[in-house]
């Protein structure tokens, strides 16, 4: 089996190369040539510089590797960033897998292809919606998540009018290691690291911890996703979830402990959104039934991103 993954680099693109190696799949990794300073971890496959937003150098990649499984996850992957990135957002998601899909069309057109949809395409989500089933309407408030329902509904086109075989997965919030503190839980994890060391005073600059997110830890949502790939239906949007909620201040709370750290918490108002769904909770039946099984906790996974911060950051 020869597998290709898209934004090998990131933290889910990661992870994806060292369970596709651990099963004996012939891995690939691609990303752009900025990315490898985010690396997490160095991992033995081999490696290509290649910018989704370029069309003619997929089109030589995929020539070159003809993959079996495409785990498509190069993106402009954050909520937050989306508000002060939005064309790059559009275009980078939008664009990048519409350059993808045509490639792969051409050169691999029997290839599974793995698409990393967002629950944040619910978008206007009331507490009473959820949890939410993927049959319900699609209402994306952020740039992020309209480019995302963008994704979804390109992969559905291909799928529908080409006959591949393109997977939409859902993917809630996931958690782990190598990531960069651009979402909560990374920036808050990162900050106390920072605070145990002495680095700064015991003070935590805090968003909204009033939200609540149904959060996977990454290692969960990459075998689910994998037994989509083996089990599942491609055209199918699943939803990659636990099916259970914490609100940003549990997880704050759950840091601390972890840690041992006391600190004074204060809001800053930089890190608020213009737009912050209360609840989003998903229903995940659908990734029940191809046999799933939650592995990590709440608690171990924030354990894992504490400690991970505690080596990336300087004494």
């Amino acid at each position: 089996m020869k597998v290709l993954v898209t934004g090998s680099t990131g933290m889910i693109g990661s992870h994806f190369v060292s369970a596709c190696e651990k099963k004996k799949w012939v891995t690939a990794g691609l990303s752009r040539s900025t990315s490898h300073s985010r690396q997490s971890p160095i991992l033995n496959h081999q490696h290509h510089e290649c910018d989704i937003l370029d069309r003619g150098s997929l089109l030589v990649l995929l020539e070159k590797l003809k993959p079996d499984i495409i785990i498509h996850m190069a993106a402009q992957a954050f909520n937050g960033v989306s508000w002060g990135s939005e064309d790059y957002t559009h275009q980078a998601n939008f664009t990048g897998t519409l350059n993808l899909l045509n490639a792969a069309r051409q050169k691999c057109p029997k290839a599974k292809i793995l698409l990393a949809c967002s629950s944040a395409e619910y978008g206007d989500v009331r507490p009473e919606d959820c949890p939410l089933k993927e049959e319900r309407l699609l209402r994306p408030i952020t740039p992020y998540g309209v480019s995302k329902a963008s994704c979804e509904a390109l992969g559905y086109q291909y799928f529908a009018n080409y006959g591949m075989q393109v997977y939409l997965p859902r993917l809630f919030i996931h958690v782990g290691t190598g990531h960069p503190p651009a979402t909560a839980i990374q920036n808050f994890a990162r900050q106390i690291a920072l605070i145990k060391k002495g680095r700064i005073e015991p003070v935590m600059r805090v968003g909204r911890l009033d939200t609540a997110r149904d959060f996977i830890d990454v290692r969960d949502g990459v075998d689910g996703m994998l037994q989509l790939l083996i089990k599942g239906q491609p055209g199918q949007p699943i939803n990659i979830c636990n099916q259970k909620a914490h609100t940003i201040k549990e997880v704050l709370d759950t840091l601390l402990e972890v840690s041992g750290v006391t600190v004074t918490v204060e809001k800053d108002p930089t890190l608020l959104r213009p737009s912050d769904e209360p609840l989003l909770l998903g229903n995940n039946s659908r990734l029940q039934a191809l046999g799933w099984k939650r592995q990590y906790t709440l608690t171990e996974t924030l354990k894992a991103v504490y400690e991970d911060w505690l080596t990336r950051t300087p004494d």
